[in-house]
């Protein structure tokens, strides 16, 4: 997906929104332009940046220690945990024209994420930059009212917009991309976002991965959601507490570059 600047202008995001009526539905346009609004308040948004503290868990291994989460635009993302036996990177970039991904692990390890994982939002942390802000060829789906974890949601679906047919039994790249949003159906605030992540070597087995917003705060004149859980398979992963927020700081695209 390309990089957007959102929140630009009410009237500017639901042009872009209607763009897309082709491919999407007029209802799920309405509810991504209220919540996109709701939570950037018509505030232009370049980039972001986040700290905090992260509990980071991968089976019996928990690790305490700082978080920095920072995107460019829709297109590029990166989390850098600080723990105690070391710093664990994720890079998300798609300023190529390819999406790529990276991971460096505590150890010194690294490697590339597959390609089928990294067909989703690259901004996973920070849902005013992902697909509900409409990115190029992002078609929105409007699925129902429904009640999740005892509260009534907006339920919204995204994927990325193929105008041609793929056959055979891998995956598409609309059933890679597709992702779940879950509004609050009060205040249209995201609560959660679902996607399947898949191993390196099977982009047809499934992980559902789970991302949970809560305890949203104004911080200059933008809704931040300060609490973020990252699940995989139901099992927390990421657990970040963030304390500080950064709009629009100048972030270089060189800070998500890939090699």
């Amino acid at each position: 997906m390309a990089r957007f600047v959102v929140g630009l202008s009410l009237s500017i995001l639901i042009s872009a929104l209607l763009s897309l009526a082709q491919s999407s539905d007029p209802q799920a346009l309405s509810y991504a332009v209220q919540s996109i609004t709701a939570m950037t308040g018509g505030n232009p948004i370049s980039d972001v940046s986040l700290t905090g503290s992260v509990t980071w868990t991968v089976g019996s291994d928990i690790e305490t220690g700082t978080a920095a989460l920072e995107a460019l635009g829709t297109g590029e993302s990166r989390m850098d945990l600080a723990l105690g036996a070391g710093t664990r990177t994720e890079i998300r970039d798609t300023s190529t024209g390819t999406p790529l991904g990276r991971w460096m692990a505590q150890d010194g390890t690294s490697g590339l994420f597959a390609f089928q994982n990294c067909l989703t939002d690259a901004v996973w942390f920070f849902p005013a930059l992902s697909s509900l802000s409409a990115g190029q060829n992002v078609a929105l789906s409007y699925i129902g009212q429904e009640n999740r974890n005892g509260e009534s949601v907006q339920h919204i679906q995204s994927y990325v917009y193929q105008n041609v047919q793929f056959y055979g039994p891998a995956p598409s790249p609309q059933q890679l991309s597709t992702m779940d949003f879950y509004l609050d159906a009060t205040t249209l605030l995201p609560v959660a976002i679902t996607f399947n992540a898949h191993p390196d070597n099977d982009a047809g087995t499934n992980l559902l991965v789970e991302v949970d917003f809560s305890n949203y705060q104004a911080i200059a004149g933008v809704l931040v959601p300060l609490h973020i859980q990252r699940y995989l398979q139901g099992s927390l992963q990421v657990d970040v507490n963030a304390s500080t927020a950064a709009f629009n700081t100048g972030l270089s695209l060189s800070t998500f570059a890939i090699n």
